[in-house]
């Protein structure tokens, strides 16, 4: 009888590491390169209520918050309720030739900013991120490599010594609305409405806290006020 020899097989072949073969690898890499990473969005741009381009839905808007233009007359208690009462009844002022003149002059002077600063025109109402009826329309929105920018834009017929506080106050406002570091404040002077130089004159004015937070302040008062204003009003109607 002849000998058997047994041969002892495995149980399971040993496993390999995976691979992927060079042209696999080269098909995952150029899928890897087609994922584009969705830009991260501005704050302030989630935070658009309307645009003046369509004035009804823009100035209805402003008409159920607190603008600039209201926080520009909040210096005292008293200018509240009287901010309360123009609010409330609307104001006479319908425009004058110095408020034609404005219009007409700040696409132009815009583009003298865009063209020097990179400050883009900008005709959207924002709202602040933690109150959505303290609102503003900066005049321009650009931003850098660190911060947001604004600019805004005015016309008079006198030279200025300081700039006049109301518009101080207009644009620490919007810096608070939008979460800007600072503001290119730009004013061109005009003399029976011709400009009296080729281009208008600039200053940068920074973020302050302390000032915001009065207007804040005042601002939620002007909204109390209205809200009782309201209340009164329905109650009358009942």
């Amino acid at each position: 009888m002849g000998s058997v020899t047994d041969t002892l097989l495995p149980l399971f072949e040993p496993a390999e590491s995976p691979t992927l073969s060079s042209a696999a690898a080269t098909a995952a890499s150029a899928a890897a390169a087609l994922v584009v990473r969705a830009p991260a969005i501005a704050p302030h741009l989630l935070r658009i209520v309307a645009d003046s381009t369509d004035w009804a839905a823009w100035m209805r808007a402003r008409n159920q918050g607190i603008t600039a233009t209201d926080v520009a007359k909040l210096a005292t208690p008293k200018s509240v309720q009287n901010a309360a009462n123009d609010k409330m009844n609307g104001s006479s002022f319908g425009g004058n030739t110095y408020t034609d003149h404005g219009r007409a002059r700040e696409p132009v002077i815009a583009a003298w900013v865009l063209e020097n600063y990179g400050i883009e025109p900008s005709t959207t109402l924002f709202h602040a991120a933690g109150h959505r009826r303290h609102l503003a329309t900066p005049d321009g929105v650009g931003t850098n490599a660190r911060t947001l920018e604004l600019s805004e834009i005015k016309t008079t017929n006198k030279a200025w010594r300081s700039i006049p506080r109301s518009y101080m106050r207009q644009v620490w406002w919007q810096q608070y609305v939008l979460g800007a570091d600072r503001t290119l404040l730009v004013w061109e002077q005009h003399r029976d409405f011709v400009p009296i130089r080729s281009q208008p004159e600039c200053r940068w004015i920074e973020r302050d806290e302390d000032q915001i937070a009065i207007l804040v302040g005042y601002a939620n008062q002007l909204i109390d006020v209205l809200n009782a204003m309201a209340t009164r009003a329905q109650q009358a109607r009942a």
